[in-house]
């Protein structure tokens, strides 16, 4: 058993459209860009651990080499 007899009267939802599909496009783009934020964290903190691994490799004291 449906609920709703045809399509349009699904996408109509009882004359409460306008909510329905504006909870459901609001929670898509919130969960949408929480995925965008937490790549583009990720990749910020993936770059700024190199770049400190890489300013620590260079303060490193180098070990000298002695003629002998």
């Amino acid at each position: 058993m449906m609920a709703f007899d045809s399509l349009q009267e699904f996408l109509a939802m009882g004359g409460h459209a306008p909510y329905v599909w504006a909870a459901w496009c609001m929670t898509a783009a919130l969960m949408l860009g929480s995925l965008i934020h937490a790549r583009v964290e990720r990749r910020s903190l993936l770059r700024d651990l190199k770049r400190r691994e890489r300013r620590a490799m260079s303060e490193m004291p180098r070990k000298e080499v002695n003629d002998a």
